[in-house]
């Protein structure tokens, strides 16, 4: 495990994107599950201190956080365990749940401010 500190430049953002993709799915309780858990932690803390929210619809804010993370849809499926409904949302067929966007949240790493935007469905 290596020993993260606030991430305090680009460099070391993206190091500990990288880092936080390769061990994206341990297993929890491991040490690798800890440093996942405190890279979501870094990598929240500069993003918030370095940018500012876009004026984004919740659903394309999620897009973007999906890649980002290198997520597809069948990723958010696992978590809020629905691909229909996944599907659904994502195609603004369905608005997103309030559990939905507990879930997001902390799985992208969005602030539910942004996720409880109204938006329009098709």
């Amino acid at each position: 495990m290596n020993n993260w500190y606030f991430l305090e430049d680009e460099a070391e953002y993206e190091k500990a994107m990288n880092r936080y993709q390769e061990i994206k799915y341990a297993k929890k309780g491991t040490s690798a599950y800890k440093e996942t858990e405190l890279l979501a932690y870094l990598i929240s803390a500069y993003e918030n201190k370095t940018s500012t929210l876009p004026e984004l619809d919740p659903i394309e804010f999620i897009k973007i956080r999906m890649e980002d993370f290198g997520y597809k849809a069948a990723d958010l499926a696992k978590e809020y365990g629905d691909k229909s409904t996944i599907s659904k949302v994502l195609n603004y067929k369905q608005a997103l749940s309030l559990t939905m966007i507990r879930k997001f949240s902390k799985l992208l790493q969005i602030p539910t401010e942004a996720l409880i935007k109204e938006y329009e469905l098709q």
